[in-house]
C-alpha cells in the first residue's frame, strides 16, 4: 500500500505541481488549499507526511500546524514559504514541523526532504515496535498474592521520583521491578542503566560507576563516562548493592546527597538528574552490622522497599509462567510451542526451584528443545530437571584415579554453585567462604563458562 501525502497549499498551481511530482514518486497524494480543508481531511486521509503552506487566507500554516499537532502530536509536517524568515522557521520548529521548505521549491530538494521524512517515520514506528517487544520481554507475570502485592507498591511509587530498594533471591525477578518502576515513571523515555555491582571486580567499580579521565591509572587510554553520567535524566539500577566495595559506597552517597559525580581523575564535578534504584539478595542490616554496609547509604536507598518472593512462594503462577516463557521463546528464539497439559505442570510445581524464575525458565527452553513430540509430559519434566544429576553421577563413577575422581567432583561442585548463584563469582565465593581470587583461579584451571 503506497504512503499518504497531503498537499496545503492556497495555488492551485503548487498544488498540482506537488501532485505530478509525488504520483511519479508511487505515493497516494491529496491536496487542499486551505488550513480548514487539511484539518477536515486530516483524520480520514492518515497522512504520513503533510506539506504545508505558510502564508495562506483565513487559518495560517502556523495555526494549521499546531491544530495538526492537537490532532496527531506525531504528525510529520514540512512547511512551505515563499516569504520565509528565520524567525518563521524557528517557530514552526517549536512547533513541531519536520522541516522547512523555500519557495520556488527545488525538485530535488522536496525529493530529499520526502525520503529523509519518510526514513525518519519508519525509524520511529520501528523503534515503538522494538520498545514494545523490550517491555514484554520484562513484563511481570502472575496473579498470586504476592505479585499482586509487589505490583501495588509499583504503582504507587513508579510515578515519584523516590528512591527504591528491591529485596529477593537470584533469578527472582528483581530486575523486572526495577523495569517495571522506570517504565511507570516520567524517566521512562530515558536511559534506563543497569550495573551488576557484583560483577565488576571491586577494583574497577568506581571507574565502572563515575568514569575516569584518560592516563588517571595504568589502562586508562581514553576518558570515559561512567553510568551516573549515561543514566542522565533516567534510572540508574545497582543490581546486588551489597557486594560495592565501602569506597564504592561512600561515593554513591555523595551521589545522592549533592547530585554530582566527579570522574577518576577529573578537577571538577558533573551534575547529575538520576534516579536510583537498588536490588540486593543479601539481608543489608546483617552487612552492616558486619561492618560490610554503610548504614547512610542504606536509609538513602531504601526510602521504599519492595520485596520479590521466591517462586516456591507463589507456585500457583507456574502454568502462566510456563505460557509466558513458551509464547517468547517461540517469538523471540523461534522454539516450535508444546503443549503442557495439566500433570506436567503439576510436575513444575513439585520442584523446589531453587533458582526461581530464571531456573524455571531455562527448563522450560529445555523441554521445548529435547522433547519428543508436540506434548510434553510429566516423564519428560523428570528427564530433564534429572539430566544434570545422572550425567555428573557417570561422569564420576567412570574416573580412573582417585585423583581424577576428586578433580571432577570439585569441578561438578563448582559449576553447580555458580550456576545456582547466576555466575555470580563474588558471590558465590562468599556462599563457599573462599577467598574471590582463589575461585577466580578454579574458574581459569577447569576452563569452566557460563555457557558450560
Amino acid at each position: 500500500m503506497p504512503q499518504r501525502v497531503l498537499v496545503v497549499d492556497d495555488e492551485s498551481g503548487v498544488r498540482e505541481a506537488m501532485r505530478q511530482l509525488l504520483e511519479y514518486e508511487g505515493l497516494d497524494v491529496r491536496t487542499v488549499a486551505s488550513g480548514a480543508d487539511a484539518l477536515a481531511q486530516y483524520p480520514e486521509f492518515r497522512p504520513h507526511l503533510v506539506f504545508l503552506d505558510v502564508k495562506m487566507a483565513g487559518m495560517d500554516g502556523l495555526e494549521t500546524l499546531a491544530k495538526l499537532k492537537q490532532l496527531d502530536t506525531g504528525a510529520q509536517v514540512v512547511m512551505i514559504s515563499g516569504h520565509g524568515t528565520i524567525q518563521t522557521a524557528v517557530e514552526a520548529t517549536q512547533l513541531g514541523a519536520y522541516d522547512f521548505l523555500e519557495k520556488p521549491l527545488d525538485t530535488d530538494r522536496v525529493l530529499l526532504t520526502l525520503r529523509n521524512a519518510l526514513q525518519h517515520l519508519s525509524l520511529a514506528s520501528e523503534n515503538r515496535r522494538l520498545r514494545a517487544d523490550l517491555e514484554d520481554r520484562y513484563a511481570m507475570v502472575g496473579e498470586s498474592r504476592p505479585i499482586h502485592d509487589a505490583l501495588a507498591v509499583i504503582e504507587k511509587v513508579a510515578p515519584t521520583a523516590a528512591r527504591v530498594l528491591i529485596v529477593g533471591e537470584n533469578g527472582s525477578g528483581k530486575e523486572l521491578v526495577a523495569r517495571a518502576i522506570h517504565r511507570g515513571s516520567p524517566r521512562h523515555d530515558k536511559p534506563f542503566v543497569e550495573v551488576n555491582c557484583a560483577a565488576i571486580p571491586s577494583e574497577l567499580i568506581e571507574s565502572e560507576l563515575f568514569g575516569h579521565m584518560k592516563g588517571s591509572f595504568t589502562g586508562a587510554f581514553a576518558d570515559r563516562t561512567g553510568k551516573f553520567e549515561q543514566a542522565d535524566g533516567g534510572t540508574l539500577f545497582l543490581d546486588e548493592v551489597g557486594d560495592m566495595s565501602l569506597a564504592a559506597q561512600a561515593k554513591v552517597l555523595r551521589a545522592l546527597q549533592e547530585g554530582v559525580v566527579t570522574r577518576i581523575g577529573a578537577a571538577k564535578s558533573v551534575k547529575v538528574d538520576v534516579r536510583v534504584i537498588a536490588a540486593t539478595n543479601k539481608s543489608l542490616p546483617d552487612e552492616i552490622a558486619a561492618g560490610r554496609f554503610r548504614e547512610d547509604l542504606y536509609y538513602r536507598l531504601n526510602v521504599v522497599p519492595i520485596t520479590v518472593p521466591p517462586l516456591r512462594q507463589r507456585r500457583g503462577d507456574i502454568p502462566l509462567l510456563v505460557e509466558y516463557f513458551v509464547a517468547e521463546l517461540g517469538q523471540f528464539d523461534g522454539l516450535p510451542p508444546k503443549a503442557f497439559p495439566p500433570d506436567t505442570l503439576e510436575a513444575l510445581g513439585a520442584h523446589d526451584w531453587p533458582g526461581n524464575v530464571r531456573e524455571l525458565r531455562n527448563a522450560v527452553e529445555r523441554l521445548l528443545i529435547l522433547t519428543t513430540g508436540d506434548t510434553v509430559t510429566p516423564a519428560d519434566v523428570r528427564r530433564t530437571l534429572g539430566d544434570a544429576r545422572d550425567a555428573t553421577l557417570g561422569d564420576l563413577a567412570s574416573c580412573d584415579t582417585f585423583e581424577r575422581f576428586k578433580q571432577e567432583a570439585e569441578r561438578t561442585f563448582l559449576v553447580a554453585k555458580l550456576g545456582e548463584h547466576d555466575w555470580n563469582v563474588s558471590e558465590t565465593a562468599r556462599q563457599l567462604q573462599m577467598p574471590r581470587s582463589n575461585l577466580y583461579k578454579k574458574i581459569e584451571k577447569y576452563g569452566l563458562s557460563r555457557e558450560g
